[in-house]
């Protein structure tokens, strides 16, 4: 957990944001290390995450792009064995939810998630 205290302006901040051990893994690869200070991971051990984290994301569009379109149920259970964990799936759904390639339509019961990027 990280709070963030202090003000913007006039106005007051107070922030309070929770990581999971995979977000800290993303941001922990974009520091500088210092090699003399053996309580952080070195670069490469916090690089690994990151490079696995891009394939994935590599691998949601690619679903999708093949598929053409899919419900939203769809490809959450895709995602989730892309991932191996429901909420790497989520995470990933949320991501493709916003990616310019890619349209969403809600209507019905389940949002539907059509490529409209290049093939």
């Amino acid at each position: 957990m990280v709070r963030i205290r202090g003000s913007i302006g006039d106005w007051p901040v107070d922030l309070t944001l929770e990581l999971d051990d995979d977000d800290w893994a993303r941001l922990g690869a974009l520091l500088p290390v210092s090699p003399q200070d053996s309580a952080i991971p070195t670069a490469s051990a916090v690089a690994k995450p990151v490079n696995q984290d891009v394939a994935q994301w590599q691998l949601a569009r690619e679903i999708l792009c093949k598929a053409g379109q899919m419900s939203g149920p769809q490809l959450l259970e895709q995602l989730e064995v892309l991932t191996g964990n429901a909420t790497a799936g989520k995470r990933l759904l949320v991501r493709l939810r916003h990616c310019a390639e890619v349209k969403v339509l809600s209507g019905g019961d389940t949002p539907l998630y059509s490529w409209v990027g290049p093939h």
